[in-house]
């Protein structure tokens, strides 16, 4: 009965539409709405019905999208005052589904209040594809909806506590319509109105919600019962919040005013690692998850991922990894960020991923108009965007250039796209230094300045790039490198640096640096004298011959 769908919410809507109408008539003091629902569907985006594969999903972002137009439409021409996307077990269905409801109020010119409502399926509190509640409302927030709450799958006597905690974290209005208890053996419901009552009073008195009301098992009789205990009840009053940039994978990941510097995991990314590159070439994909998860392991707090290579297809390759870490847990629970020059892979990226991850990036590179129309997507898709310090007419490699490219993209995003201030991260590119040219002697300087800049005049915005870059260098030489990344990132991070894609294995402890080899990187990265790189130079040279001493000393010894 598929193609009856756009009939049957039509029909629907239009006899709840005029049962409200005729209810407000009797009683104009108690006006009557009509919420079209709008469920999970039979299918799951996010997890695998076959247990031996688990990169097989048997529905799309896309599919799920067209449905999901088809039964708005029915509903809204049917004459609904509000949409709700309900039941959520798989919150990359309920991104679906909220991409599709904003794409149909832009094509038709209207907008109605939307409402969120996640499943809890047991007591791990978390949704059937695995996120905890924070992390579900983290993936959702970008829809702006009136409402986020839980309903179904529990009863009220074990579903206060996902409440309370989603009632501390969101800062919208919350919505709660549990089941009448868990079923019993006859698929039956045995808490009566009265006993859900108790307890959804006793949470409304302890001001953790704004709307109520029953899901399976209840009947009118509960409602009644439910209605009566919150009578006189003040409703609660959403918490305020500071910005902050609030991202999820299976857990919740928020980088605020106060957070520390967020370690981005590079190597899951083509362009950068050789042996990552040959595992995704060769298909050896369980050796590429157990990269992801060496990273995760080592302290990476999101994960980047980048396929951009030119003998692989980079979209199935983005698709089949993401797919696959999905059913990984201990990778899935860190936010994922989309690394990619191609939109097509970034945007088959967020069709992938059910929490909200990073874009990375983009870039005025092409004009303002196309920057907006990706930044709109990005923002419809639910996801935070890199924004590289690049325009029309090139990469930004002065101070002066980076940071009027990165005024003026954030004018753009904030006052044309609407995009929040807390979900921009500028990039305003990492180059190498010592690289014997005289235009690059400023490069990390400029870099650091930069960011002080960005800091103090974009508000909420936050600071990133690509730290391996500035020691490109001296490749080959893992000790100087590290150092090199060591003391960059002591000073961009004191000048507002919070974010940075970095190889975690190769950093190393400001404070033990080797006083010669730290002072050299330093008067190379703050440009503090002519001969600044000369000395690095040979300094790194001494470096990598005593390494090598020591290495043929090691092997002579064991050969003996």
């Amino acid at each position: 009965m598929e193609h009856l769908v756009p009939e049957l919410n039509f029909a629907a809507a239009r006899l709840a539409r005029e049962a409200a109408d005729e209810a407000t008539a009797q009683n104009p003091d108690k006006p009557r709405f009509v919420a079209g629902g709008l469920g999970p569907t039979s299918r799951t985006a996010t997890l695998s019905p076959d247990v031996n594969d688990p990169g097989f999903r048997n529905v799309t972002f896309e599919q799920l999208r067209a449905a999901y137009l088809e039964a708005i439409d029915g509903l809204v021409k049917g004459g609904v005052d509000i949409l709700i996307v309900e039941t959520i077990f798989d919150t990359l269905n309920a991104k679906a589904a909220l991409f599709a409801i904003e794409e149909y109020f832009e094509a038709h010119s209207l907008r109605l209040p939307v409402m969120v409502s996640g499943t809890i399926t047991d007591a791990s509190g978390r949704t059937l594809s695995g996120q905890t509640g924070e992390a579900f409302w983290n993936s959702v927030r970008h829809a702006r909806p009136l409402s986020i709450g839980f309903n179904c799958a529990l009863g009220p006597d074990l579903l206060r506590q996902y409440v309370e905690e989603l009632s501390n974290k969101a800062d919208v209005l919350i919505s709660a319509y549990p089941n009448a208890g868990l079923p019993n053996a006859f698929g039956e419901y045995d808490m009566d109105g009265a006993e859900m009552a108790v307890h959804i009073g006793e949470w409304a008195r302890a001001g953790l919600l704004n709307i109520v009301g029953g899901c399976c098992g209840t009947t009118p009789a509960h409602i009644a019962a439910i209605a009566q205990a919150v009578e006189g009840v003040s409703p609660r009053v959403p918490p305020r919040l500071e910005p902050a940039l609030r991202l999820s994978g299976l857990e919740p990941f928020n980088v605020g005013r106060d957070s520390l510097f967020v370690n981005v995991g590079e190597r899951t990314n083509v362009t950068g690692s050789k042996a990552f590159a040959r595992m995704i070439l060769e298909g050896r994909y369980d050796d590429a998850l157990s990269v992801a998860r060496q990273q995760v392991e080592n302290g990476a707090q999101v994960i980047d991922i980048n396929m951009d290579e030119g003998m692989l297809d980079a979209e199935a390759a983005m698709v089949r990894f993401l797919l696959l870490i999905a059913s990984e847990p201990d990778i899935a629970r860190v936010p994922i960020m989309l690394d990619s020059s191609k939109w097509s892979v970034i945007e088959a990226g967020l069709r992938c991923i059910q929490g909200k991850g990073i874009v990375n990036s983009i870039s005025m590179k092409e004009g303002e108009a196309e920057f907006i129309e990706r930044a709109r997507l990005c923002r419809r898709y639910g996801a935070a965007v890199i924004v590289m310090a690049f325009d029309e007419a090139g990469q930004a490699d002065t101070y002066a250039r980076k940071t009027e490219i990165c005024a003026r993209a954030y004018k753009l995003l904030t006052e044309t796209v609407g995009f929040p201030a807390e979900d921009i991260i500028f990039d305003p590119n990492i180059f190498a230094i010592a690289t014997g040219i005289e235009e690059h002697a400023s490069y990390a300087v400029d870099f650091i300045e930069a960011t002080r800049w960005i800091r103090q005049n974009l508000p909420h915005a936050h600071v990133s790039g690509g730290v391996s870059n500035v020691s490109f260098s001296f490749r080959g030489n893992d000790a100087v490198r590290e150092a090199i990344h060591t003391a960059f990132l002591y000073h961009a991070i004191q000048a507002g640096m919070d974010m940075g894609i970095v190889n975690a294995g190769q950093l190393g402890v400001y404070a033990n640096l080797d006083p010669e080899l730290k002072e050299r990187v330093e008067d190379v990265l703050l440009n503090r004298r002519a001969d600044s790189t000369e000395r690095l130079v040979t300094f790194a040279e001494n470096v990598k011959g005593g390494a090598r001493e020591k290495v043929e000393d090691l092997s002579g010894a064991s050969c003996r």
